[in-house]
C-alpha cells in the first residue's frame, strides 16, 4: 500500500461479482473459485480500471462464511498487487462487526474501506455517527455508502455533513439515485469525495462533479467504463454521451434487485465466467433473463459498432 493511494477513492472502483464451482462439500454446493477471482480482479485493473471492491452486494458478502469473507479480500489484495487499490466491503449489522471486518481488512492490506449503515436495524442519527466512528477509529480510508434502498437508511446531505466530520471518512458511494444530491453534499461536505454508486446515473453524477464511481457493470465492460470515466471527467461530454447511451439499458439492471445475476449473465455474454449465485438469489427468470440478453445484445453490438 503506497501513500499516493490514500490521497482519494476516486476513479473506477469495480464491486467485483464473485465466481463459485461446484463443490458438494460447500455451502449450497457451490465453493468460491479463487483462481478466477484473482483472475478477474487482475484483469479488470489491467483494462484501465483503478481498482477493486471485494465484500460488496455484488459480490454476495452475506453468503459468505467468515473464513470465505476474508480470503476472498486477501486474493484481491494479492492479485492487484500495487497496480491498483482495493477497497474492501466491511458492512454489518453493527459497528462491531463492522469494526471488525475493518480491522482484518487493514492486516490483510487494503487501501480503504467501504461501509454501509447498521445492516439490519433502522439506525438513528446517533448511532450512525457512532458506527461510522467505530470503523473508521481502525484508520483505513472510509468510504461510507448510501443505499436507502437495501438499508432503509438514508444519508442525507446534512447527515453527511456531521459524518464527512470523522477523521477518516473522505469519500461516500451515493446510490440513492437522486443526481441532484452531488452538488448539495459538495456545498455541505466539501471535503468529502462523492462517488456515483448507480451505473444508471453515472455520467449525470460525474457531469455533477462526483469524482469517482463505484461501479458494477465494468466486471462487463471495464475498458470501455474507464473510457467513460475520462471522458467525463475531462469535459468531452459528447464523447462521453455517444459512450453512455446505448450501454443504459444494460446498466439499469444495477439498480434492480436481480442486479448481481444480471451482471453474471452479462459477464457470460461477453466470454467471461459469470456462474451461479448462492441462496437466498437464485436463477433469473426466463423473462428477466430474456430481458437481460436483450439490453446487453445492443450494448455489445453498439460497442462494436464503435470499434469498427
Amino acid at each position: 500500500m503506497s501513500d499516493s493511494k490514500l490521497q482519494s477513492l476516486g476513479g473506477v472502483i469495480v464491486a467485483t461479482a464473485l465466481p463459485y464451482r461446484e463443490d458438494a462439500a460447500a455451502p449450497a454446493g457451490l465453493a468460491v473459485d479463487h483462481d478466477r477471482y484473482a483472475e478477474h480482479c487482475r484483469w479488470l485493473v489491467d483494462n484501465g480500471c483503478r481498482g477493486v471492491g471485494p465484500n460488496g452486494s455484488l459480490g454476495e458478502y452475506s453468503s459468505l462464511t467468515d473464513d470465505e469473507r476474508r480470503r476472498v479480500a486477501r486474493t484481491a489484495v494479492e492479485a492487484v498487487g500495487r497496480d491498483g487499490v482495493v477497497v474492501v466491503g466491511v458492512h454489518g449489522p453493527g459497528s462491531h462487526q463492522a469494526r471488525h471486518w475493518a480491522q482484518i481488512a487493514a492486516e490483510d492490506g487494503a487501501d480503504g474501506v467501504l461501509c454501509l449503515p447498521p445492516t439490519m436495524y433502522r439506525a438513528n442519527r446517533g448511532e450512525i455517527i457512532a458506527h461510522f466512528e467505530a470503523v473508521a477509529s481502525v484508520g483505513l480510508p472510509v468510504m461510507v455508502y448510501n443505499n436507502p434502498i437495501d438499508t432503509k437508511v438514508d444519508l442525507t446531505p446534512d447527515l453527511l455533513a456531521e459524518i464527512a466530520q470523522i477523521d477518516g471518512v473522505v469519500a461516500v458511494k451515493e446510490f440513492s439515485g437522486d443526481v441532484r444530491r452531488v452538488l448539495e453534499i459538495r456545498e455541505r461536505a466539501p471535503g468529502l469525495e462523492v462517488v456515483a454508486g448507480a451505473d444508471d446515473v453515472t455520467l449525470e453524477a460525474l457531469l455533477m462533479g462526483a469524482t469517482g464511481w463505484f461501479a458494477g457493470f465494468p466486471n462487463v465492460f471495464p475498458a470501455e467504463s474507464a473510457l467513460l470515466y475520462e471522458l467525463a471527467t475531462t469535459g468531452k461530454l459528447e464523447e462521453a454521451r455517444a459512450l453512455y447511451e446505448p450501454l443504459v439499458a444494460a446498466f439499469r439492471w444495477d439498480s434492480r434487485t436481480e442486479f448481481v445475476q444480471a451482471i453474471k449473465l452479462g459477464m457470460e455474454q461477453v466470454g467471461r465466467y459469470g456462474g451461479p449465485c448462492r441462496p437466498p438469489r437464485g436463477p433469473l427468470v426466463p423473462e428477466h433473463r430474456a430481458a437481460v440478453t436483450a439490453d446487453m445484445d445492443r450494448a455489445i453490438a453498439a460497442l462494436a459498432r464503435r470499434a469498427a
